[in-house]
């Protein structure tokens, strides 16, 4: 062998090696999240700067949807690798049932996050102040593939109220129901979110404007009677809102940080990993990541089965399933 093909032949071979490791090296993850006026959107994005800046080879980025069921369907066809979504409207994906009937999603828990209580909202001037007056009233129940919307129908049905005959409905995201509110195009609406969410305190902070919110956590039992006890009983506590003068009795359903369960072990692992390791930085962008701790960590908050890398970190520190 010549001498010059001494060189080149090693040269190809770390050149080779130099492209298959920067391919492996460099992991794109979507990180589904929600509209802009609620949590999830602020807290993605906090999540996929986390992973971009602490995990070597991967660039995350948050991507703007319609909330948990558009999420799921995002999972399912595996055009995003990682979603924020409400354990109600994952329990219909993984059995394929309603939204997802006949396309169920073989979706798995990474880590519990935190509790979505049910913000149903009014302010004062349309003459609601419970459940039962929404009758006749023009209502917007959520986006079109929002979890608000799942939650919204069965919060209404156990209310004995009827979403198509009893109400006039809209289907609008949290920014737009308030924007929609303080025009008064329509008396009330639904959300499932955080604390605070962003567009309800701008709604709280108009002048001349005083928030209503409406108890309704004495449907909860109901809506466990026919969903399977999802859901607990909470409260918005006083203060959460401008203007907001009492506790708000609400329904409450947990939210969880999902994937396809097809994720490799390692890459489930090392995002749970980052996630509790940085918490820290979670906070800083919203203040919900507090909730992200390991006592929430167990079977009794998520009816999804546990990913495999997740359970592998979760052991390492102490949490048995």
């Amino acid at each position: 062998m010549s001498k010059h093909h001494r060189f080149v032949i090693p040269a190809l071979a770390l050149g080779a090696a130099l492209l298959a490791g920067a391919a492996m090296a460099q992991n794109n993850i979507a990180i589904a999240t929600g509209g802009t006026g609620g949590v999830y959107y602020p807290l993605g994005g906090g999540m996929a700067n986390v992973l971009s800046k602490y995990v070597p080879g991967v660039q995350a980025t948050a991507r703007v949807t319609g909330g948990s069921v558009d999420n799921l369907k995002l999972i399912g066809s595996k055009q995003s690798e990682v979603a924020l979504v409400m354990v109600d409207v994952a329990l219909d994906a993984l059995k394929g049932e309603d939204k997802f009937k006949g396309a169920p999603v073989d979706v798995r828990t990474l880590m519990v996050l935190y509790p979505n209580r049910m913000h149903v909202v009014s302010i004062e001037g349309t003459g609601i102040t419970k459940m039962s007056d929404f009758k006749g009233k023009r209502v917007s129940t959520g986006s079109p593939g929002s979890a608000t919307e799942v939650m919204a129908f069965r919060v209404i049905e156990a209310a004995g109220l009827d979403k198509d005959k009893d109400m006039r409905r809209e289907r609008l995201g949290v920014a737009e129901s308030v924007n929609a509110l303080k025009d008064r195009k329509i008396d009330g609406f639904f959300w499932v979110g955080g604390l605070p969410t962003a567009a309800v305190t701008d709604l709280g902070a108009t002048p001349g404007v005083k928030i209503v919110l409406v108890d309704h956590a004495d449907v909860v039992d109901k809506m466990n009677a026919k969903y399977g006890g999802i859901y607990s009983s909470g409260a918005i506590p006083t203060s959460t809102y401008p203007s907001q003068d009492k506790n708000n009795q609400v329904a409450v359903v947990q939210n969880i940080l999902v994937a396809n369960a097809s994720m490799p072990d390692k890459m489930a692992y090392d995002i749970v990993k980052t996630f509790f390791e940085k918490r820290d930085d979670l906070i800083a962008v919203h203040g919900e990541a507090r909730n992200f701790v390991l006592e929430t960590q167990n079977k009794k908050n998520t009816t999804i089965p546990w990913h495999p890398g997740a359970l592998k970190y979760l052991a390492e520190r102490g949490v048995t399933m």
